[in-house]
Order: C-alpha cells, then structure tokens, then sequence
C-alpha cells in the first residue's frame, strides 16, 4: 500500500533512507481527481525512478475565481485508491501553511514573457500562483524527475522557465495528452459537466483537428476562422484560439515549421483548456 503523508517532517524522514541509497525520486504533483491521464504520468514515473511520490494538493493561489475553486473537484478516496494501484510509493497531502510559510523565490522569478498571452491573459496572477506551489513541492520531495502531462502546455513552459532560472536540479519530463474516444483531454473538471455539456465539450478536439489537418496547407487564419465556427456550433463560448511558437509562445513567423495551437472555452460554466503540437510534415 501506498504511504500516506501529510506534512513535511515526515515526507523528509520517509525519503531521507532512499536519498543516502542513491536512489532517484520520480515525483507528480496533482490537484486530485485522478483521472487516466494521471495514471499514465504515475505508471511512468514508476518505470523509470526508482521511488515514486504523488502529491495532491488544490492550491487556491492558482485560482482567480473563488467559486471556481470551491467547486473543483475533491476526490481524495478514489484518489487515494487509484495510487495505490498505480503501485505509487508515497502519497503526499502537503499542508497549506507549509507550503506557503515562506517568501519564495519563485515569486520573483523572470518568466520571460512565457506567463503573459493565453491562461495569463484570461486568469491574472494564475501563473504566479503555479510556479510558487510547484517551487514549495520540488523543496519538499526534492525529486530528480518530475511529471507533467502536456495538456497544460503552457504551465509546462512556465515551470521550466521557472526551473531553469532557478538552476532547480530537476528534469521534467512532459507526458502526452491522453483523451477520451472523441478526443476530449481528460481533465478533473470533466468531472462537473453535464452529458449534455459533455457531448457539447468534444467540439474542442474537432476545432483544434481542423487546423491540425490542414496546417501549412491553407491559411493560417483561414483555419482559425473554420476552428472557431466549430465552436460556435458546439455551442462552446471561446475564450481564446491561437497558434503560437511551441517554445516562445509568440505568434508564428512564416518560417516556422513548428507551432501548438492553444484553445480555453467554456462549457455552461466549466473552463476547458486544451492543445495540439503542429508540424509541416
């Protein structure tokens, strides 16, 4: 069975043997309501370090609506039960005060720009929010590998950016996007929608195909006015529909021959976000 912990003490005393061995730690760092996609970030940590610690902990600073945050989604039995059968070695349920008792250096950290366009410009300090919890976890675990799945694209180049300012010694590692039968990312927040507004939601995938299949084909903006009306049929409300350079997430040059689409819309009152990697092949 998996370890259960719950403060920082003990997550330092339970690792501290592993550590003296040499051993790696492969941590993935979650806000609960595991869904498949979690398990397959679990199922390879498991594979390739040595010792494996799962966090859960929904972090408000990365909330900028209150009710958004009262209404995300807690599961931490089934949670707790999926780790385990995930065969994970430690399940960490950090405590708030902990990780936020300090002034953090990632608060101050230069992203450069990579926090600004997209989530940063609908959701105001989210970001901030992100790297300061991700700062305190990597502290408290202090693991070699850490992993991300890659359905939050732009948190991943926020967290290595952060990372790398830092000169954190750790690698992470991005993990593909797993999705349901119609395409639809799985996420936590899938968990509030109705079946109605879970039809409704896979208009996201089939937006985001459009410009996928016919990238450098036709226009760029021509694609991104088909995707949009994709949108508007499914009777999705889109926030934003980019298609941006996969490491500056500026807007493409004509040069580039490789780019990620980025979408959010909302679905009644669920926020979904969601991308594809484009290339010229």
């Amino acid at each position: 069975m998996s370890q259960i912990i719950t403060n920082k003490a003990q997550l330092v005393k339970a690792l501290n043997p592993y550590r003296k061995k040499g051993l790696s730690i492969g941590f993935v760092p979650t806000m609960g309501a595991l869904h498949e996609g979690h398990a397959s970030l679990m199922s390879q940590a498991k594979r390739e370090t040595d010792l494996t610690v799962l966090s859960i902990f929904v972090n408000p600073r990365q909330f900028n609506d209150l009710l958004d945050f009262e209404k995300y989604p807690r599961t931490l039995s089934e949670d707790i039960a999926r780790a385990e059968g995930e065969r994970v070695d430690i399940v960490y349920l950090p405590q708030y005060e902990e990780l936020f008792g300090e002034d953090s250096p990632a608060s101050r950290v230069n992203l450069n720009g990579l926090d600004e366009p997209m989530e940063g410009a609908f959701r105001p300090g989210h970001f901030r929010g992100v790297i300061e919890v991700v700062h305190s976890l990597f502290n408290h675990v202090k693991p070699q590998i850490a992993y991300f799945g890659q359905k939050d694209f732009q948190q991943l180049a926020v967290i290595r950016a952060m990372v790398s300012a830092l000169d954190l010694p750790v690698f992470i590692v991005s993990c593909p996007t797993h999705r349901e039968t119609d395409g639809l990312a799985m996420s936590s927040r899938n968990l509030r929608l109705t079946k109605r507004q879970r039809q409704a939601a896979s208009g996201i995938y089939k937006a985001l195909s459009i410009i996928r299949d016919a990238w450098q084909k036709e226009p760029t903006q021509d694609l991104i006015h088909r995707a949009t009306e994709m949108v508007r049929q499914s009777h999705l409300i889109l926030e934003y529909l980019v298609v941006v350079n996969p490491n500056t997430l500026a807007p493409i040059e004509p040069t580039d021959d490789t780019a990620v689409v980025c979408i959010a819309a909302y679905c009644g009152e669920v926020r979904l976000i969601d991308n594809m990697l484009l290339s010229a092949d």
